[in-house]
């Protein structure tokens, strides 16, 4: 298993333009295919707030026994572009993706994600039916479901003003109390540590200011025609189970797959069973 800073140290790293800025994304890439073209789709991850692609650290290694995987930093997060002046609404993380796949020279993907990484897929799917071929969302923001008061919370100016101990001990709760059961100590560090430098604070209270709930309600989720997985941990409060079967009566080919004993960081909670169903999707 590794921890985060060996999978800071294997991510690539490429420039996209978003709304006129030029902006480093961070990417962690693996797979026979890693780099070059290969027959089936490579399977894209997509993280949400306030993690980063390490939340996929138990489910990547074993698609990527068969499959090119990719997994982004969303501008805004982990090791990509923190700076300040940038959008990092799930709007700008879209033309990100988008520019993000055109680089690497993809066509067709299938979309793995979760939380606000959920939004985007959900808006990139709608809007580029023919580009994705499998989608899956776990605990996925949708319509209005969406921001939750700890990222609102986030999102206040005076969260930039924290002392670095108390912002860490409101990350450690997220995490720590979060977790169904015994929270592990690596996960819990690897998610706090891009938000605990200076730019890393101030990024996170753009990132959280930038959940706008308007860019999940416009989707028109009738024109996504991928083969739809929700493989949804039914215990969340933040994005719960209802909103699963609400998407699953929109969407067409949509099936439910809830994993119990699961809150909203469904793929630390359950990893074994979380990458078991997804593999068993991809064949």
């Amino acid at each position: 298993m590794v921890d985060h800073e060996i999978w800071s140290d294997e991510q690539a790293t490429t420039t996209v333009t978003v709304d006129g800025h030029d902006l480093e994304v961070a990417y962690h890439e693996d797979g026979p295919s890693a780099g070059g073209a290969g027959d089936e789709s490579p399977v894209v991850f997509l993280h949400g707030i306030p993690t980063w692609s390490f939340l996929w650290r138990d489910i990547v290694p074993a698609v990527a026994e068969e499959r090119r995987t990719i997994a982004p930093d969303m501008v805004g997060y982990g090791n990509s572009a923190m700076h300040d002046g940038f959008d990092r609404s799930i709007r700008a993380q879209e033309v990100m993706l988008e520019g993000l796949l055109e680089d690497l020279g993809i066509d067709r993907v299938v979309l793995v994600a979760h939380d606000i990484g959920g939004g985007v897929a959900l808006r990139f799917a709608a809007h580029n039916p023919d580009a994705v071929e499998q989608l899956v969302l776990s605990n996925a923001v949708c319509y209005d479901s969406w921001p939750v008061e700890f990222v609102s919370e986030l999102g206040l100016p005076s969260t930039a003003d924290l002392e670095r101990e108390e912002l860490e001990a409101r990350l450690e709760s997220a995490f720590v109390d979060g977790a169904y059961g015994e929270a592990d100590p690596e996960f819990v560090a690897g998610m706090k540590a891009p938000w605990l430098t200076d730019e890393g604070r101030v990024s996170l209270v753009r990132d959280a200011v930038a959940t706008n709930t308007n860019h999940t309600t416009e989707i028109d989720y009738g024109a996504i025609e991928a083969e739809t997985l929700l493989l949804w941990g039914e215990d969340d409060v933040m994005q719960p189970y209802d909103y699963a079967e609400r998407l699953a009566e929109d969407i067409d080919d949509a099936a439910l797959a809830p994993l119990s004993d699961a809150y909203h960081w469904v793929p630390e909670d359950r990893a074994d069973d979380y990458g078991d169903r997804l593999i068993d999707f991809l064949k």
